[in-house]
């Protein structure tokens, strides 16, 4: 099976199907809130959305947010509009974090989670699991309006193979292939204004590229960046005009990480260069926004099975721009900017929400730079 998993900070797993909840960043990344309203220098925020804590340290000034019901200063505001978010079976990564900064900012969220994951995902929902790390800015707890069974990596029912249709992770679960999904979401709501795709998965990450199959570098491109072009494509007809799509990609895309293998680097590059083209086929045929965001490492539970995440959120804090540590909810924030009217005139772009680490030409912690 070539299942999809989530592609939150892009270092994943090689596990069957990760989502991209559980995708990368620190492990004292904070992903369970929304929190301190962002400084003067950025968005003052409208009742019901708070961004996360200032860039930088304390010298940047905090705004009071009064309670008044008319929004102060240029709000994001998506009250109205409905997402759907691709690649959440968890709390715990870039997936959940967009989608609690979409519900902070008024937007209705569906999910597509990937099918292995499905039960547990909506076990630990029912039973309350989740909603410490549910809790948006009032204090109300984010609501999925409705989960969906997802596997990015088949487009049609005909695409499933036999082995798949039979496998018990399966069982009890229909229309979950990408053409399904979008099906049941317009027979349900009728239409959507966002996507997003928090999908990633390397069968063989751990391997060198040298190493690798051909069967598992596909693989990896099929789940990581076909599987982006495939959800825009069968869910652009149900996409309101002026409307937007946002996916995750990593910095291996451009720049070599060791470790990061399987053919994972090569399908970054590929999603990034597909937001381009989809920007274009995408903003013309449907008056479509396509974006990505390039984040940088988020210690999730898919992450930490390459092994050597923790060395990657070290060397990002010691090396960034910025020396603090990056939080999903900053991500979060940048997605709920980048599909909301604020954003109207970005599009094909490649957005770095990574403390700065992308401009960065050498390590200022290495011995040779030290001495």
């Amino acid at each position: 099976m070539a299942p999809c998993a989530t592609a939150g900070a892009q270092m994943l797993a090689a596990s069957p199907c990760i989502s991209a909840s559980q995708s990368m960043l620190a492990s004292r990344a904070a992903v369970s809130r929304i929190s301190a309203p962002l400084g003067t220098s950025g968005f003052a925020t409208c009742p019901r959305i708070a961004y996360s804590r200032p860039l930088g340290s304390s010298s940047v000034a905090v705004r009071a947010v009064s309670g008044e019901s008319t929004p102060q200063g240029l709000p994001i505001d998506l009250r109205g509009k409905r997402a759907f978010i691709a690649g959440v079976a968890d709390d715990n990564g870039y997936g959940w974090a967009i989608a609690k900064a979409l519900a902070a900012a008024g937007a209705e969220i569906l999910v597509g989670t990937w099918v292995p994951a499905l039960n547990i995902f909506e076990t630990s929902l029912r039973r309350g699991k989740f909603d410490e790390s549910r809790k948006l800015p009032d204090g109300s707890l984010m609501e999925i309006a409705k989960v969906y069974p997802l596997d990015a990596v088949y487009d049609s029912p005909e695409d499933v193979p036999e082995d798949v249709k039979t496998n018990k992770r399966y069982a009890g679960s229909t229309k979950w292939t990408v053409k399904e999904a979008a099906e049941s979401v317009k027979e349900d709501f009728g239409s959507i204004d966002i996507l997003v795709h928090s999908l990633a998965n390397g069968p063989e990450v751990t391997k060198p590229l040298l190493e690798t199959s051909r069967s598992g570098y596909l693989a990896a491109m099929s789940a990581s960046s076909y599987s982006f072009v495939s959800l825009l494509q069968h869910f652009l007809p149900i996409m309101n005009s002026g409307g937007a799509s946002i996916s995750l990609t990593y910095i291996a895309s451009e720049r070599t990480i060791p470790g990061y293998g399987g053919g994972m680097s090569s399908a970054k590059a590929a999603l990034e260069s597909d937001t381009r083209v989809l920007a274009f086929e995408a903003g013309r045929k449907g008056n479509i926004r396509v974006n990505t965001i390039s984040a940088g490492p988020l210690g999730s539970r898919a992450a930490k099975a390459i092994g050597f995440i923790e060395k990657m959120i070290e060397y990002s804090y010691v090396n960034a721009p910025l020396e603090k540590e990056l939080l999903a909810d900053e991500v979060g924030n940048a997605a709920a900017f980048l599909v909301s009217p604020l954003a109207s005139a970005i599009t094909g772009s490649t957005v770095y929400v990574d403390n700065g680490l992308n401009t960065m030409a050498i390590a200022v912690d290495s011995p040779t730079v030290a001495s």
